[in-house]
């Protein structure tokens, strides 16, 4: 006979059970290298180095011998040549013999770093990019290897905390017609934190991952110094409280979202962005039971008022791992050809515009000439979490979307991942006149598309 009686209520974190290696190498470019990454700058290279730059490597795995998933944490901008992206992810599918559905590189977005494009040699300093791109590439590599061969049983556990670091940053013109971009304190951003803790079989703290969606602009055309902009500040406020396990930051859903305080060449400013982040994720670590503990509840005891008691338990973790490189056919806007913007380009005398057009020609190569563009998603499945990468800077409506969905999942979302095109908007936002519009060359259905693909994956592999 079944039992129908109810179950106790409790309170079991998203976990999973499997071996964790972490490792990291210093990837801080050269002073003098390009790093032009403002229309608005009058310097054209590095004077100074701010923070070092971080490349940070996890490794999950179901057991030894198995394939791993590898997770690469990047302190860098973003790709504009798709060969430069794939020399190094491909190095690292080649040195640990996977897939390619079990390597995402999450770039931070750190609009402070140098140049990570291979045709910009011809620029001031550009000489030094190729072989930095060669050092990334052997830096990533030795620390996938790295993580790899020190991996070990453990457990990694999920919260949600929240920072109001993010803001958005879409306003409306007081003076004109269109959106500009920054500080718009009428409307509410998205300030999910997901914090991951990785422990090993004692206990002990080996790694944290930093899930959050806020643009690293901070530092803009005024600053000429190397920085990983907020994002160094809380990697080194954490660490520091955590006994120095490695802090591997995963730039989320951040297409309208930056700090509310940005665009400055103050260098103290971005640093005050990553203790804000900092503080929140320690605060969110500090909420989070023992490895492998659940919350249930045990009744009621009677005192003054009726007492709902609640113990700790122990449980064991699901150690499903799974992944998946899905594509997606993304609907493109009536686009100038490459031709049309190469002889723009040559007519055009305003640095400024130049800058753009520049952008624009490496978009319009990376999707083609076609009405539409075949994009990559990944998606993980670890224990009771997902990990949902793709190449685009897609609005907070992705990832708002995928945990509504998935509600008792831990889901990390991550833009600028293998890569980098454009912004995805939600449909609405094609009615304005807005940056992450024009700039991008996906049509209004893109974003839903991207969403629907996604959350029918996700699907597919809880069933």
């Amino acid at each position: 006979m079944n039992d129908l009686r109810p179950r106790p209520p409790q309170q079991v974190p998203p976990s999973a059970a499997v071996e964790i290696g972490v490792a990291r190498r210093d990837i801080t470019p050269p002073v003098g290298i390009y790093s032009r990454n403002w229309g608005a700058a009058e310097h054209d290279v590095a004077e100074g180095i701010h923070r070092p730059l971080l490349a940070t490597v996890m490794v999950l795995r179901s057991r030894p011998g198995t394939p791993p998933l590898v997770l690469v944490s990047l302190d860098a901008g973003w790709w504009q040549l798709a060969e430069d992206e794939w020399a190094i992810r491909k190095a690292v599918l080649e040195s640990l013999g996977v897939d390619k559905s079990r390597v995402m590189v999450c770039c931070s977005h750190t609009h402070a770093a140098s140049s990570i494009c291979s045709a910009d040699a011809d620029k001031p300093g550009g000489e030094a990019i190729a072989p930095y791109l060669a050092s990334v590439r052997d830096a990533v590599v030795s620390a996938a290897r790295q993580a790899l061969s020190s991996a070990t049983p453990g457990t990694l556990t999920w919260a949600t905390g929240r920072c109001d670091l993010a803001a958005n940053r879409d306003l409306p013109d007081p003076n004109g017609q269109r959106i500009v971009c920054g500080y718009n304190p009428a409307v509410r951003a998205d300030d999910t934190l997901l914090v991951g803790r990785a422990t090993d079989a004692d206990g002990r703290l080996i790694g944290t991952l930093v899930n959050y969606a806020c643009h690293a602009t901070t530092l803009a055309w005024a600053n000429r110094r190397i920085s990983p902009d907020y994002v160094g500040a809380m990697v080194e406020l954490v660490e520091r409280d955590t006994g120095g396990a490695p802090c591997l930051f995963l730039q989320g859903a951040s297409g309208e979202l930056a700090p509310r305080e940005q665009y400055t060449g103050d260098t103290s400013i971005a640093d005050a962005n990553g203790r804000r982040l900092g503080y929140a994720v320690l605060a969110t670590l500090e909420s989070m039971l023992p490895p492998r503990t659940a919350l249930v509840y045990e009744g009621v005891v009677e005192s003054g008022a009726p007492l709902a008691v609640w113990a700790r338990r122990p449980f064991d973790p699901p150690t499903a791992l799974a992944a998946e490189c899905i594509d997606v056919e993304l609907p493109l806007k009536k686009l100038p050809t490459q031709a049309e913007i190469r002889r723009q380009l040559e007519a055009c005398t305003d640095r400024t515009m130049a800058e753009r057009l520049r952008r624009k020609l490496r978009v319009r190569q990376l999707v083609g000439d076609g009405p539409t563009c075949r994009m990559p998603a990944w998606v993980w499945r670890v224990g009771r979490s997902f990990f949902v990468g793709q190449p685009n800077e897609a609005y907070s409506a992705f990832q708002i979307a995928l945990r509504r969905r998935f509600p008792d999942e831990a889901v990390v979302v991550m833009n600028v991942v293998n890569g980098t095109c454009g912004y995805l908007s939600p449909p609405e936002m094609y009615d304005q006149d807005v940056y992450q519009v024009w700039q991008s060359p996906f049509d209004r259905d893109a974003l839903p598309r991207l969403i629907a693909a996604c959350e029918r994956q996700m699907a597919r592999m809880i069933a």
